[in-house]
């Protein structure tokens, strides 16, 4: 199997007419590259720091090239409970079909994309003997980050009243009095005899 080519300028970009429109025919993948702008949110996600590698297979098929294969990377937020900084690795596995552009599949899958969805959505499609991975890879990924990330299953998270890290103080307390008793709390008693 041969290998693809990457554009040097855009890596997420790779050429495909080693495949020759050939059904059958194959080439690998691999490739080093950081999103372009931050995906997900503060609470986890990539930036352009946070490279992802991407190793995967190209396949021609009747109505385009098949990309089968993992990303793997490191996201980065804040566990939920504590606020401490969090590393959630991700190893993900990704298929996708993109059709050739002149093909009525790919008129289809466009049509198809504005009925369902009530608004323009790119079909991934094989233009000028390229194909751009980045949507593929960006979807997988968003959808892997963890909503509510945690430093350690068993973190206690904060103090309710102070917001002390209470695993840095697992014996953290306050004085509490029942609130029932207050209004007793300025009486003096009568001296005993």
């Amino acid at each position: 199997m041969d290998e693809v080519t990457i554009d040097p300028h855009y890596p997420w970009r790779v050429q495909v007419h080693r495949l020759g429109r050939q059904p059958g025919s194959r080439a690998l993948l691999q490739l080093e590259a950081a999103p372009d702008q931050p995906w997900g949110d503060e609470v986890s996600g990539l930036g352009p720091q946070d490279p992802l590698a991407v190793r995967a297979s190209l396949e021609a098929v009747g109505e385009g090239v098949l990309v089968t294969g993992q990303v793997r990377g490191l996201a980065h937020g804040q566990c939920i409970r504590c606020l401490d900084p969090v590393s959630v690795p991700l190893q993900l596995d990704v298929q996708e079909l993109f059709t050739y552009d002149d093909t009525r599949s790919a008129r289809r899958q466009q049509r198809a994309a504005v009925v369902e969805q009530g608004e323009v959505e790119q079909p991934l499609v094989v233009r000028d003997e390229t194909v751009d991975l980045l949507p593929m890879v960006r979807d997988a990924v968003v959808l892997a980050l963890p909503a509510q990330p945690l430093c350690r299953p068993d973190c206690p998270g904060l103090c309710s009243q102070c917001g002390q890290p209470l695993a840095q103080e697992p014996d953290h307390r306050h004085e509490t009095a029942d609130p029932r008793w207050a209004a007793l709390a300025g009486l003096e008693l009568p001296p005993t005899p």
